[in-house]
C-alpha cells in the first residue's frame, strides 16, 4: 500500500521566500524585513513572484517526503529528477527472504493476468532464495580456504566460532549482492526524498500529467497535496504543466485541461 509522509520541512517556507526576494531590492537587513512580514504581505509577495516566473527564491526551502509502497519502477523514473537527495532501501545489503510487490491495476482487474503476475513473483523468490544459498556456499567456501591459507591452518574445525559467523556474513552479503539481479520492476521499496520547492513544482509539473505513469502519478499528488498544507501559497498552482498555461505535450495531449484545472485547484 502506498505510504506518503511529509516528515521535515524548513519552518515557515513561505515567509522565507518571501524574505529572500524582498531582500534582493530592499536597502534594510534581514531582521527587518522578517519583522515586517505579515500573513498578507507574505502572500502578495509569493504570488507576484510565481506570476512574474521570480523562482529562484524558492529555492531556499525544503520539503522530506517519506514514501514506501512502491516499485522499483517508479524510483527508477523518480531519481531522473536530478535537483534532489535520496535514500532508498538497498537490496544489497537487505536480504529480502519474501519479497513484497506492486502489483498494476490493470493487472490486478484482470484475474487471468493477476494468476499469471503472482505465480511470476513466486518463482521469482524462490529462485532468489535459490541463489543466496548457493553463492553463499560457495563464497563461504573459498573465504575459509583463504582464511586457513593466512592463519597457517589446516582444518576448517580450527576457525573460532565468532570468525566463522563473520566469514559468513560476508559470503551471504556477497551472495545477496549477485541474487538481487533476479527481482522485477515490481518489486516494492522505500526510500526518502528531499527536494527545494523549485524542483518540487518542476517534478509536479512532469509527474502529475495523465502523461506520467499511474504509479508516480498518484504518488506525485498526495504529495502536492501535502505540501500544501503548510505552504499553500506557495504551491498554490502547482500541479500538471496546464494548470498555470496551455499543454506542452501537443499531440499527445490527453484534451481535458479544464478537468485537471478543476481537480488541482485549491478547495
Amino acid at each position: 500500500m502506498l505510504v506518503v509522509k511529509l516528515i521535515e520541512h524548513t519552518p515557515n517556507p513561505e515567509k522565507i521566500v518571501a524574505a529572500a526576494a524582498k531582500l534582493c531590492y530592499s536597502p534594510v537587513g534581514v531582521d527587518e524585513i522578517l519583522e515586517n512580514l505579515d500573513e498578507e504581505k507574505t502572500a502578495k509577495l509569493l504570488n507576484m513572484l510565481m506570476t512574474y516566473g521570480h523562482h529562484s527564491p524558492i529555492e531556499h526551502v525544503s520539503f522530506t517526503f517519506a514514501i514506501e509502497g512502491i516499485s522499483r519502477s517508479l524510483t527508477h523514473q523518480l531519481v531522473r529528477h536530478r535537483v534532489a537527495s535520496y535514500s532508498q532501501q538497498s537490496q544489497r545489503y537487505v536480504k529480502l527472504e519474501q519479497f513484497e510487490y506492486i502489483i498494476p491495476p490493470d493487472i490486478e482487474k484482470n484475474e487471468r493476468a493477476k494468476k499469471i503476475f503472482i505465480e511470476s513473483m513466486n518463482r521469482v523468490q524462490i529462485e532468489y532464495n535459490q541463489l543466496v544459498e548457493i553463492l553463499c556456499k560457495d563464497e563461504l567456501e573459498n573465504l575459509i580456504k583463504e582464511y586457513l591459507s593466512h592463519k597457517k591452518l589446516i582444518n576448517p574445525e580450527e576457525i573460532e566460532k565468532k570468525q566463522y559467523i563473520i566469514l559468513k556474513g560476508k559470503a551471504e552479503k556477497k551472495a545477496i549482492e549477485d541474487a538481487r539481479y533476479v527481482f522485477p520492476n515490481a518489486c516494492a521499496t522505500k526510500i526518502i526524498v528531499t527536494m527545494n520547492a523549485r524542483e518540487l513544482i518542476h517534478f509536479f509539473n512532469q509527474r502529475c500529467c495523465t502523461r506520467a505513469q499511474w504509479e508516480i502519478r498518484q504518488m506525485a499528488k498526495i504529495m502536492l497535496m501535502q505540501a500544501r498544507k503548510v505552504a499553500p501559497v506557495l504551491f498554490k498552482y502547482a500541479g500538471p504543466s496546464c494548470v498555470n498555461g496551455p499543454c506542452p505535450e501537443g499531440s499527445m495531449s490527453c484534451g481535458k485541461v479544464m478537468d485537471i484545472r478543476k481537480e488541482y485547484a485549491i478547495k
